[in-house]
């Protein structure tokens, strides 16, 4: 039973190997003996076995904690499921900048959805972000009867910390886009709280085909957390390799 456990886990770990590798070309040269090493020659550990509780997840977590929760595309959050959210800051420092500065260099300019909305937008160039932005941008470009969720882009680049919290949002790195606020709906606004473990109703308002163009692009989105962010779209690729 031991050994069917064991080689049942490799199995999970070998995905996830292989899906930070795909998912990050040309920058993660390898995942292996626990390592992930990065062409810059960086290593970061991989699992440092710690048993850790929700909010742990959350304030410490390893890399490979961002796996804890399975990103779920056909359906809204289910019970405790927030993944995405669960973010190493040493891992993603290493790939689009260790500080603001740092992030700042790898901005390029995307033009927002040009027939619709037509402003300029940073986000990051690392990774090819830029592009997978552009590609969703010209797809909802096609769709007029979007337009209100579209406009008023509530932002891209902010090196902040999340609120409530000393964790760097994912704004912080340029791979980040919240939509139109006045359409969107975000936990602690609706509770009125920052109480992780306060019982939410979930509340969206952003049309599932919008977040469908997003996903099939790279982003996950935040209306699929069980702490909705429904203007959050984040680019993720790991989550779809």
């Amino acid at each position: 039973m031991l050994y069917l456990f064991t080689f049942l886990m490799s199995i999970f770990l070998q995905k996830e190997y292989h899906a930070l590798v795909k998912a990050y070309p040309g920058i993660i040269t390898s995942v292996a003996n626990n390592t992930v090493t990065f062409k810059s020659g960086k290593k970061i550990t991989y699992n440092d076995f710690a048993k850790k509780t929700t909010a742990e997840l959350l304030e410490k977590p390893d890399i490979q904690d961002q796996f804890y929760y399975t990103y779920n595309n056909q359906g809204f959050p289910e019970k405790n499921n927030d993944a995405g959210r669960i973010r190493n800051d040493a891992f993603f420092k290493e790939i689009y900048g260790n500080t603001k500065e740092e992030v700042a260099k790898n901005l390029t300019t995307v033009i927002w959805c040009p027939k619709l909305v037509n402003v300029k937008l940073n986000f990051s160039k690392k990774n090819k972000a830029n592009i997978a932005l552009t590609k969703v941008s010209y797809e909802l470009d096609k769709h007029p009867e979007w337009k209100k969720y579209l406009t008023n882009i509530g932002g891209t680049f902010n090196w902040r910390k999340i609120s409530g919290t000393n964790r760097l949002s994912a704004h912080s790195f340029g791979i980040t886009i919240d939509i139109n606020t006045s359409f969107s709906n975000y936990w602690q606004w609706d509770c009125g709280c920052k109480d992780e473990s306060k019982k939410l109703t979930y509340k969206n308002r952003i049309p599932i085909g919008i977040v469908k163009i997003f996903e099939k692009h790279g982003f996950i989105w935040g209306g699929r957390w069980k702490h909705y962010d429904t203007m959050h779209f984040e680019y993720r690729p790991e989550f779809f390799k």
